[in-house]
């Protein structure tokens, strides 16, 4: 039942932190992140970034790269049954601060769900230098908004 994350995906001068909490079963099967069909992150990313969709992996990881991004998670390893926020225990974190120190290009965080933000908020300091901006998760288990919302409140947070 202890689930871990996987290496962050850098671009090359990264401006923008993407912040999941902890991988999903699926993606921990497949070693990509956000590998759930009904997860809607990549649409999202190729739509924002006008490129025609992709199911290739190697494709995805291009495009948060050629875009100057950091895609993470907040935890490294927790216990948790099945995929759902809610049943993370016993979180051990990434070493945000770190990355944050190493690539103090960053001016961006985005926190792909409530669950990502507060780890981060309970476990690390804000930087003043930082925007930080609070999205709906694209998890398949957040019906509450519609594609096309998650598209228009991720793009505002990306392009602002």
């Amino acid at each position: 039942m202890i689930k871990q994350s996987f290496s962050p995906i850098i671009g090359k001068e990264p401006t923008m932190l993407i912040l999941g909490s902890l991988p999903g079963d699926l993606s921990i099967k497949m070693n990509q992140y956000y590998a759930h069909p009904r997860n809607r992150f990549w649409q999202l990313m190729f739509k924002i970034f006008n490129r025609n969709y992709s199911e290739d992996y190697a494709g995805r990881v291009q495009l948060i790269k050629e875009n100057n991004i950091v895609l993470w998670d907040v935890t490294y390893a927790a216990i948790r049954e099945g995929s759902m926020d809610s049943n993370i225990k016993d979180e051990v974190l990434n070493q945000i601060q770190e990355l944050l120190d190493e690539y103090q290009t960053i001016n961006k965080i985005l926190f792909n769900g409530k669950k990502s933000e507060q780890l981060f908020m309970k476990n690390f300091e804000k930087n003043p230098s930082i925007r930080y901006f609070s999205l709906p998760s694209t998890s398949p288990a957040n019906a509450k908004f519609s594609t096309e919302d998650l598209i228009k409140l991720w793009r505002e947070a990306i392009n602002c």
